[in-house]
């Protein structure tokens, strides 16, 4: 995991070894910032041809699923991007989403300040990141998966019965159930 040509190698390298000593969760923590370090001067081996705003658009999930394998390939971390490990990460990542909203009115989410709005579009990326790396792993295709789940959901909650509404499907198919004994 630790890149010989880093000029923090070291430093990182003993912070990670102290770290050792914490719970299984702060060192799981802590390699999931170093993974996902936006500062592309933490580690001196950072490569911008992964980095998929560096002279390309990563405009589909396959360029950016490259993108992705490449980086964690570089930094030899397949070994640690299993299904459990990386759908721990995702949700870390997700409940420093919600972070952002906590507290805060509806109108106030809507209407995020600038520094706001780009702090939640990097803890977007940091989920869209592990859920894509996940769906490699395990083979699944997003979008595939996404326009199956849509088609459920539409007949989970027909437009004329779920529409304005914000109930779960199990109580449309109650009020069906009692309409029509």
């Amino acid at each position: 995991m630790w890149c010989s040509g880093s000029k923090n190698n070291s430093s990182r390298r003993a912070e990670y070894l102290a770290r050792s000593q914490a719970s299984a969760r702060e060192r799981f923590l802590f390699l999931i910032a170093v993974s996902m370090s936006p500062d592309p001067s933490f580690d001196s081996s950072f490569d911008s041809s992964v980095d998929p705003s560096v002279g390309s658009s990563a405009d589909s999930l396959t360029e950016l699923t490259n993108a992705v394998c490449k980086f964690a390939e570089q930094r030899d971390w397949d070994q640690f991007h299993n299904p459990k490990n990386l759908s721990m990460a995702l949700i870390v990542e997700a409940a420093e989403l919600v972070e952002h909203f906590q507290w805060l009115s509806r109108q106030e989410s809507d209407t995020l300040n600038k520094e706001q709005h780009e702090a939640v579009s990097m803890e977007m990326a940091d989920v869209l990141i592990y859920l894509v790396r996940m769906a490699e792993r395990l083979d699944i295709d997003l979008l595939e998966a996404a326009q199956k789940k849509l088609k459920i959901n539409a007949q989970k909650y027909p437009a004329e019965q779920a529409r304005g509404r914000s109930d779960k499907y199990t109580r449309y198919q109650t009020e069906q159930t009692r309409q029509n004994p």
